[in-house]
């Protein structure tokens, strides 16, 4: 019944979500909310144990396996867009450009929030460590998808939205290094053990993706295809939770290396796998927001720092990708303010974190993350204005009056 209600919720939200009365020029927040996924995000938040209740502890205990196949299905689309031969061809200063950004908001949010949640939750060194780094992680991570709309509208030019993008990519492996460094604090009693799951869980992936890019190859018929597919992201996932290990990084390993030895079945799988890309990522964030306890005001607490050192973080990053691109890739003036968007991939690594150690600090992690995901995607359209509209108020500086010579 449980189960029932949650489909039913996602058909209804899916229909308010394309519906006419969402219009973006009378609504603009409320559809970039439904547009992100958002939506989705606050009615399990309303749904979930601590406001409502339709959904209860239990319930959400025995839905894990569905959390960890979609945190698997989402890993695999990850890895699939880790092109090789792309991320060959960048220079040296592309990789600086966004360790910059990625590593200055990471900073910025690590640093300041630890000394809270060590005083706060009162964990283990290193559990608090692990906590606040993952807090940074998710703050590192941006989402280009207002630089691409921008572009296709014309209101950027398409080099800088694709730079813009490209950022965006490269900052996802930030995300994923910290994830595994805090699960190998946090998801065994020694480090050691947690070095071995992570390694456990890189490992299936690999080998899921290689009996992916195997059994594919030959296949003609995209029903065919589309069936393998969904059943090996299926294994990914489904293992990963009866091995108890994170589901998402034996997702991207799966994807990257099926990118890797592929070949042009690569692009199959990837349209495949688009199909259903949207409504996994619906159900996903939809059972994340379930997981919010809206009643912890330490959690509340630190949602204002969170949100405003990441902003700088931003902002400060932003300058300095800009000048570690210089002259090799295209950025718009004041990049920062494009890279606010915070995308689903933060929910993703604090949906995995909570799954996999469990406990008041790690949900404490995820509510600070889920409340400041909404609150960036919010800020996120006021702060691209600053991208763009300075440009089209600009007027051309006429030239220095000097003489031609005849």
């Amino acid at each position: 019944m449980q189960a029932l209600l949650v489909f039913l919720a996602i058909a209804a939200l899916s229909l308010l979500a394309s519906s006419p009365a969402l219009d973006p020029v009378r609504f603009p927040a409320l559809a970039r909310l439904a547009a992100g996924g958002f939506l989705f995000l606050l009615f399990g938040v309303v749904l979930g144990p601590s406001v409502v209740g339709v959904l209860s502890e239990e319930d959400l205990y025995l839905l894990r396996p569905v959390m960890a196949l979609g945190l698997g299905t989402a890993g695999v689309i990850l890895g699939l867009n880790l092109e090789p031969r792309l991320l060959r061809l960048l220079p040296r200063p592309v990789y600086s450009a966004a360790l910059a950004h990625a590593g200055t908001a990471f900073l910025f949010v690590t640093v300041p929030l630890f000394v809270p949640l060590l005083l706060t939750a009162r964990p283990s060194l290193h559990a608090a460590v692990g906590a606040a780094s993952l807090l940074g992680a998710a703050a590192s991570l941006s989402s280009g998808h207002f630089a691409v709309l921008a572009y296709r509208s014309g209101r950027m030019d398409r080099a800088r939205g694709l730079g813009v993008a490209l950022l965006t990519m490269l900052d996802d492996a930030v995300g994923l290094v910290v994830l595994a460094v805090a699960l190998l604090l946090g998801a065994a009693p020694t480090a050691g053990e947690g070095l071995g799951l992570v390694c456990l869980a890189v490992l299936l992936g690999i080998l899921c993706g290689a009996l992916l890019a195997f059994l594919t190859h030959a296949l003609k018929d995209p029903a065919e295809l589309a069936t393998v597919t969904l059943g090996m992201v299926a294994l990914v996932g489904g293992a990963a939770a009866y091995l108890r290990v994170s589901a998402l990084l034996a997702g991207v390993a799966c994807g990257a290396t099926l990118a890797l030895v592929g070949g042009r079945t690569t692009e199959r799988v990837a349209r495949a796998l688009g199909r259903v890309e949207r409504p996994v990522f619906l159900v996903l964030v939809f059972l994340v927001g379930c997981g919010v306890y809206t009643r912890d005001w330490a959690a509340w607490a630190l949602v204002p720092g969170f949100v405003g050192l990441r902003f700088l973080g931003k902002v400060v990053g932003g300058t300095l990708a800009q000048r570690f691109a210089r002259g090799v890739l295209e950025l718009p003036p004041r990049v920062g303010y494009a890279l606010i968007a915070q995308g689903g991939l933060a929910l993703c690594l604090v949906a995995e974190y909570q799954l996999l150690v469990p406990g008041g600090l790690s949900r404490r992690v995820l509510d600070v993350v889920v409340v400041g995901a909404v609150v960036n995607e919010l800020l996120a359209g006021q702060a691209f204005r600053q991208v763009t509209t300075p440009l089209a108020r600009m007027k051309p500086v006429p030239p220095p009056d000097v003489g031609v010579a005849t």
